[in-house]
């Protein structure tokens, strides 16, 4: 660490929290199995009753706990607000980092470790910035609902589903919802703008599954079950999926267009996300469905045909589309092959306008002058997908302030994540001036 970087001591509240919370491993693998958010479940609770407030803990299964607290707000008269973020990370292999992925170390102005990005820096940043409005002016604008979910990246079903089927009550009163994954600055044409995210994609897991006959390794086998999963895998995951936009999407291809300075029509809207540079790993991804392979299982050894071979493929669509991508699927895995559902959840889409919408873009413009906020629609899902089944309309908001030459995009779920201090120290300030004054 270079002499100008501040000494762990020294370091703001924000990136000292992000910091202990990623030190507590909560790696989920999915599948149900967790090393578990008890203890971070714990952290949170301790810093919530610091504040003054009563927060509950719901455990869905041993160790799978999710915290959440009510804060009253000063106009009893508005709708309440769910701020929520989540206290699991996806799996991360110390052999290809740079750093301990769970040591939580400051480095080059950065704070680096499995959560960084997704999402313990907005579980901090939710922390301080309601600790300066409690402190500044006693209590935020409207009722809030603070929520630190267990499973989100299993796709929440021992997290933000489980308290929403189980105590829907805890949500009452509330309307609209933030969380991940928006908020952050992108450069445009030498221009910093932010995209706030006002959708998200529709996802289905599914799992292909393909038998055959058991035999020696050395026999002539055409029954072979890896043979036809791994045909159906390439075939799957090798499909070109042809540009689809949504309102949203059509409205942030067009926004991007102008601030690049070229024309939506004549370029086309995948040359105009390839052309936002890092950010097109989410904005390019927001035009297409995708059906990414992801693990492939068979065998149990060398010189052993198996009789079953199976594969996990991330399927990601516009909200609608879910059908028509699955029959397509379904045609590309074969007849050899059954297609599994083993995950789904709905796929949301907001309108870039409203009051929270104004108030964010309004909050952004005092913090940073003559940024634009362009919406946009994330390619991955979020605990809103819950949110939306009492009827809560979710936004994805963890303002960051970013350098030009920060590959955020490729942070989440990536190796060597990390963020920049002065980011967690921006996303405390405006996300403490949101709560403060909607």
């Amino acid at each position: 660490m270079s002499d100008a970087q501040p000494t762990e001591p020294d370091l703001e509240a924000t990136a000292a929290i992000a910091r202990d919370l990623i030190r507590i491993d909560t790696t989920n693998w999915g599948e149900g199995r967790s090393v578990g958010e008890t203890e971070a479940a714990q952290y949170v609770e301790a810093e919530l009753r610091d504040l003054g407030f009563a927060p509950q803990l719901f455990e869905s299964e041993p160790g799978r706990v999710s915290v959440v607290a009510r804060v009253a707000g000063r106009n009893a008269d508005k709708p309440g607000l769910v701020v929520h973020g989540h206290l699991d990370v996806v799996p991360a292999d110390p052999a290809n980092w740079t750093v301990d992925p769970f040591g939580g170390e400051v480095r080059d102005g950065m704070l680096w470790g499995r959560g960084a990005v997704d999402m313990k820096n907005m579980d901090a940043m939710m922390l301080t910035a309601l600790r300066d409005v409690v402190e500044g002016q006693g209590a935020p604008e409207r009722d809030l609902v603070i929520g630190f979910f267990a499973d989100e990246e299993a796709g929440g079903v021992l997290g933000a589903h489980h308290v929403v089927d189980t105590h829907p009550e805890v949500f009452a009163g509330a309307t609209e919802a933030i969380s991940e994954v928006g908020g952050y600055s992108v450069t445009l044409g030498g221009q910093r703008a932010y995209l706030l995210q006002t959708g998200e994609k529709a996802l289905m897991w599914i799992k292909l599954v393909a038998r055959g006959t058991a035999a020696h390794g050395s026999h002539v086998m055409r029954d072979n079950a890896v043979t036809k999963v791994a045909a159906a895998v390439a075939r799957i995951g090798a499909e070109e999926w042809p540009v689809r936009l949504s309102g949203t999407t059509e409205a942030m291809v067009r926004e991007i267009a102008r601030l690049l300075g070229v024309d939506p029509v004549t370029t086309g809207p995948d040359e105009v996300a390839l052309a936002t540079g890092s950010a097109s790993r989410f904005i390019h991804a927001a035009l297409h469905t995708t059906t990414n392979p992801t693990v492939l299982r068979a065998g149990y050894k060398h010189n052993v045909i198996p009789d079953a071979a199976e594969a996990l493929v991330d399927l990601r669509c516009l909200p609608g589309d879910e059908e028509t991508v699955l029959e397509r699927v379904r045609e590309l895995a074969g007849d050899d092959v059954e297609v599994v559902m083993t995950h789904r959840d709905v796929g949301l889409e907001q309108d870039f306008g409203g009051p929270l919408v104004d108030a964010v873009r309004g909050t952004l413009e005092r913090h940073d002058p003559g940024a634009p906020v362009l919406p946009y629609l994330l390619s991955g899902g979020t605990d809103n997908k819950a949110m939306s089944r009492l009827g809560i309309t979710g936004y994805g908001f963890v303002p960051l302030q970013l350098p030009e030459d920060v590959d955020f995009p490729a942070m989440f779920h990536g190796v060597d994540e990390r963020v920049p201090l002065d980011a967690l120290a921006f996303g405390r300030r405006v996300l403490g001036d949101l709560l403060a004054t909607y």
